[in-house]
């Protein structure tokens, strides 16, 4: 889609911090950051929301998920641990409409998330 922020990524038409990539995956540091590691996981493909991937391709969500552990056990998080968190929708949080995982870590993790 011409419009998003992250296919525009995808396409390399944005410059991004890229962290790991696979065939239909991205991943890229969050220029937010919310942690001292904060990396989002991406499909290539368009997909609106976890849901619509869970639905309509179940095992691109199942190497998204293979693809956020890898991110964490690049970034020397497994040991300690890590949150993935999706938000979905605009009273979830979700801000762009590209599903995307958000990898966590590097300090302990509170609750409520933030």
């Amino acid at each position: 889609m011409a419009d998003c922020l992250f296919c525009r990524i995808v396409s390399g038409e944005i410059p991004a911090t890229i962290v790991r990539e696979s065939e239909r995956t991205v991943a890229f540091r969050d220029v937010n950051p919310q942690a001292p590691t904060h990396v989002l996981v991406i499909p290539r493909k368009h997909v609106a929301a976890v849901g619509e991937l869970a639905r309509e391709e179940p095992d691109l969500l199942v190497e998204l998920m293979r693809e956020s552990e890898a991110v964490a056990a690049q970034e020397g998080l497994l040991d300690g641990g890590y949150r993935t968190v999706f938000n979905t929708g605009p009273d979830g949080g979700q801000m762009v409409f590209h599903v995307h995982a958000h990898v966590l870590g590097g300090r302990q993790m509170g609750w409520p998330p933030g």
